[in-house]
């Protein structure tokens, strides 16, 4: 067992998710003097190496082959344990993406150790890692370690952290492992998938509605706003029982971190839970009715008023 903290880097087709790199540069804050490792799965044709190291891993540990190209998270799962049962790193972060949340767990049973979910803030005490996570209704951060065994897992949310460029020399290993298919499985067709969760993780702009916007009005102005934007509508937990809404549109502790270049929330208070996930917003305009809304303390530019008023009024002057 070695003292290393590995970061698996997720690539779909040519482009690396970000909540990878993002994880590289925590991994990096909190190893003092721990390696931190990236850990890619790629074709034999890609080269997202270049793009990795520009954020400072010590390592770069590749698996490459050409069926990765329509492999399985099964099938990913199988490579990945290969090399950590044999280099046996202290802990491994997986983005909590689609693709992380679905092969993290597949890993953890093969190598019979811990895995946390979804976490918020990751940190070291002594050899431990910590993972902080929300749990009794969003209301109780827990702090879970796994003491007995290695490695550590834990799969952490989209847009927690910041992704930092980094200079350093890092070294860069091509692992040699069995690619096992998987029986009776064969694509005969893809169609792509459009995931409202990581869009609206990505999304550059975004309204936000709130309790104090939930009626079928503001609703579609709102999407009338961002689709003049260019962004996306997302929503707090209340709205999440309104039928054009699901778990997915949610922005919050419970729900999507985001970090927009533009935020605008119409009728949020702005309660802690709801508060985590927009921490890493640029630019937050807020209206809300109640002068003292916790949601300005967050907020770059308030108005206290009404929001379908002042939506009205924003939708005609954006052309």
């Amino acid at each position: 067992m070695n003292n290393e903290i590995w970061v698996f880097v997720q690539v779909n087709g040519q482009i690396i998710e970000p909540t990878s790199l993002q994880l590289i540069t925590k991994a990096r804050e909190i190893a003092g003097e721990r390696p931190v490792v990236a850990l890619i799965t790629e074709t034999k044709t890609m080269n997202v190496e270049t793009t990795v190291k520009e954020y400072g891993p010590d390592k770069i540990v590749t698996l490459k082959d050409a069926q990765f190209h329509n492999a399985s998270d099964g099938e990913i799962a199988d490579a990945l344990d290969q090399v950590v049962s044999d280099l046996k790193p202290n802990s491994l972060l997986f983005p909590a993406t689609v693709l992380g949340r679905s092969v993290a767990p597949r890993l953890q049973a093969k190598l019979k150790t811990g895995l946390t979910a979804d976490c918020l803030d990751i940190y070291f005490d002594g050899d431990d890692l910590v993972q902080v996570k929300p749990t009794y209704g969003d209301d109780i951060m827990c702090e879970i370690i796994c003491p007995d065994v290695r490695p550590q897992m834990a799969t952490i949310r989209p847009n927690i952290f910041k992704a930092v460029k980094h200079s350093t020399d890092t070294e860069i290993i091509n692992y040699s492992f069995a690619f096992h298919p998987e029986a009776n499985i064969e694509v005969l067709s893809e169609i792509p998938v459009i995931n409202s969760s990581a869009n609206i993780s990505e999304a550059k702009t975004v309204i936000a509605l709130g309790r104090g916007a939930n009626n079928e009005k503001v609703i579609e102005k709102a999407e009338k706003l961002a689709g003049k934007l260019g962004g996306m509508v997302g929503v707090s937990r209340p709205l999440t029982d309104n039928d054009e809404f699901s778990h997915e549109n949610q922005i919050g502790q419970s729900g999507n971190t985001i970090a927009p270049d533009l935020l605008i929330n119409f009728g949020i208070s702005g309660a802690v839970q709801y508060a985590v996930g927009i921490e890493n917003a640029k630019k937050v305009v807020s209206i809300n009715t109640d002068a003292h809304a916790p949601i300005f303390g967050k907020s770059d530019y308030a108005f206290v008023g009404d929001a379908d008023a002042f939506m009205s009024a924003l939708l005609e002057q954006v052309r």
